[in-house]
């Protein structure tokens, strides 16, 4: 199907531009949404009326959306959520989420203007791009932790995961050093990781 856009429509083109594209994406989003008309003879003889008021409108909306991108661009907000211990998240971060936190900080923003691909599924550092204008498109910073201690530890550049996955291998090895030697000893060794420079008693043997 052919149709004129009556607003910018990334990777289609410009106000104006007559473009062809596939009847279901026409039909469900460019018409519905009113980016576009239907390109007969009689559309376009009307859009040559709409163009003066369309690129008013166009640009009152452009100046708007510069002045809140001004303001909102390289913003970070932080979403606390429940997930493994690999860094999955029991569930996701969706547009709608983002939306309403970036709305809480007061700015103005429909989940439609979160140009995320795919819902955030991993705790971490994201950049999420913003479109609040067909011309206007900021990042903001958005970081996904279970906690704010952790949330603080990644704005600082800190690998959480590889931290964690350290202290378990030095809880494993403790706990299997423990059910290997006597109490004896291990009350010596941990007396060595407190720097303790006082005599040691000697480990006794194994058992048997």
């Amino acid at each position: 199907m052919e149709v004129i856009l009556l607003e910018r429509v990334a990777k289609l083109g410009q106000m104006g531009d007559v473009v062809r594209v596939k009847d279901g994406f026409a039909r469900n989003y460019l018409l519905r949404k009113g980016k576009a008309l239907r390109a007969t003879k009689e559309n376009r003889s009307r859009f040559e009326h709409m163009k003066v008021e369309l690129e008013a409108r166009n640009l009152e909306q452009k100046t708007e959306a510069e002045k809140v991108a001004h303001k909102l661009d390289g913003q970070s907000f932080t979403v606390l959520r429940q997930a493994a211990e690999g860094g999955q998240l029991y569930g996701s971060v969706s547009p709608r989420d983002l939306a309403a936190l970036v709305t809480e900080a007061g700015f103005a923003l429909s989940r439609a203007q979160v140009a995320l691909n795919a819902p955030i599924k991993t705790i971490g550092l994201h950049r999420v791009p913003i479109s609040l204008h067909p011309e206007v498109e900021v990042m903001i910073k958005v970081t996904v932790a279970r906690n704010a201690d952790e949330a603080q530890r990644l704005a600082r550049g800190e690998d959480i995961t590889v931290v964690r996955e350290e202290d378990e291998e030095a809880a494993a090895a403790a706990a299997a050093a423990e059910a290997f030697f006597e109490p004896e000893a291990v009350a010596a060794r941990r007396s060595r990781e407190e720097g303790d420079e006082g005599p040691q008693p000697e480990p006794a043997e194994e058992k048997k």
